[in-house]
């Protein structure tokens, strides 16, 4: 089969938050821009659901914010948590310096649909769907374009520059040899769907009861649930088979046993194996990393979306114009990795001490909180629900747009 041919001007590898956004940024900027993406389309049900308040200023940035907030969502000022019964609040987002101070719950598929109809508004955008890069294409040292599977067969996309957003388990990364750094985390996460139950239990973002911890999105119409399992324990829930399951989810939210019944078959419970990592170098000649290609992010907090986000928006506002004369060298790639690794290291060393605290090194530990932790979380709470609004909602360093929009046409080919 003859392999088709393409030549742009910037390539992305996957059409996630940190694509999408890079993508749309760098087209609104005038940056002829390619985004492969494997999928057919952005429907995966159990992905990160949060829109941060950082996220949701960006969007005010662009002129876009009263556009997104008509889509359907659910807006959470602040965090709570139900711990043996008991309500705790958690993060109070009301004081944060930004226009939308709360969380928006929204699937996070609607807001890659939400990116891609206004990127697709500029003529340099081009997003290929159900185009699997296998491959990077490297040449006297440099990364020149990538190798892709179609349903047209074979495809080479050749670029002046190549992305890599395609996630935690990223082609592009592992085919530039670039090195990760693992952090151990001692959980995985189970995510599932059940139907509301009737009359509908007060919200609380986490549940710990029993020494365990799940987490429940509401969806509208449904909920979204994650239960935190011992790594690499999944094998062993599902031999203990699924009546223990249902009774152990019951036990954790009495409230849900009229609905639990829905959890049938083992296929309707879907496994994530939590990573905290990121890369030494998110970089090579030609190629940079960025989002969870370059820095896998624990569930904790909700801040992978943003800070990919965050990522996509450092990228533009530092390499746009050097993109856009053909002079963009590795040294300007290196910018975004001095940029953006503080705020990572930052969300990530908080990760890896909550896993820690929590589970220890065991785990299979329970989750409890003691009295005397209680009381001086009680005591602390007001300082606590700010400092904790801050660093979830805004993360460190949060970004803002510095490129202009320019509409007269494609950008310079190379």
């Amino acid at each position: 089969m003859a392999m088709n041919a393409i030549k742009t001007h910037c390539c992305i590898v996957g059409g996630g938050p940190a694509g999408m956004m890079l993508g749309f940024l760098l087209a609104r900027s005038g940056v002829e821009v390619m985004v492969l993406e494997k999928h057919a389309d952005f429907f995966r049900d159990f992905r990160g659901d949060t829109i941060h308040p950082s996220t949701m200023e960006l969007l005010h940035e662009l002129g876009l914010l009263e556009e997104f907030l008509r889509l359907p969502h659910q807006e959470m000022p602040g965090l709570k948590l139900s711990v043996d019964g008991q309500s705790v609040a958690g993060p109070d987002f009301a004081h944060l310096p930004v226009r939308c101070k709360f969380i928006a719950l929204m699937p996070q598929w609607d807001f890659l649909n939400f990116l891609a109809s206004h990127a697709k508004k500029y003529p340099s955008f081009n997003l290929r769907l159900k185009t699997e890069v296998t491959d990077l294409i490297q040449e006297d040292g440099r990364v020149v374009g990538v190798r892709a599977a179609t349903d047209e067969g074979p495809l080479e996309v050749r670029a002046d520059i190549v992305f890599g957003t395609d996630g935690r388990h990223s082609v592009v990364r592992r085919s530039a040899g670039l090195e990760v750094q693992e952090f151990g985390v001692p959980i995985d996460v189970l995510w599932m769907r059940l139907p509301k139950p009737v009359p509908p239990p007060d919200f609380f973002l986490g549940r710990i009861r029993n020494g365990q911890l799940m987490v429940t999105i509401d969806r509208d119409d449904y909920l979204q649930v994650a239960l935190v399992i011992p790594k690499g324990g999944f094998v062993k829930i599902q031999q203990a088979g699924l009546e223990n399951f249902r009774k152990n989810i019951v036990a954790i939210t009495p409230e849900f046993a009229s609905v639990v019944g829905e959890l049938d078959d083992w296929n309707k419970v879907k496994l994530l194996t939590v990573q905290i990592n990121r890369l030494h170098e998110w970089h090579r000649p030609g190629l940079l990393c960025i989002g969870d290609a370059a820095h896998a992010m624990s569930p904790a907090g909700g801040v992978g979306i943003n800070l990919a986000v965050q990522d996509a928006v450092a990228t533009a506002n530092l390499l746009t114009r050097k993109i856009r004369d053909g002079v963009c060298t590795t040294d300007d790639l290196s910018l975004v990795q001095r940029r953006r690794e503080f705020p990572v290291r930052m969300i990530q060393r908080i990760q890896v001490g909550i896993h820690k605290r929590m589970f220890g090194n065991n785990s299979g530990k329970a989750i409890s909180i003691s009295w005397p932790v209680r009381k001086v979380l009680l005591v602390l709470a007001p300082l606590l629900r700010r400092i904790g609004a801050r660093i979830v909602g805004m993360g460190f360093r949060p970004e803002h747009i510095e490129t202009a929009e320019f509409n007269s046409g494609p950008g310079r080919r190379g």
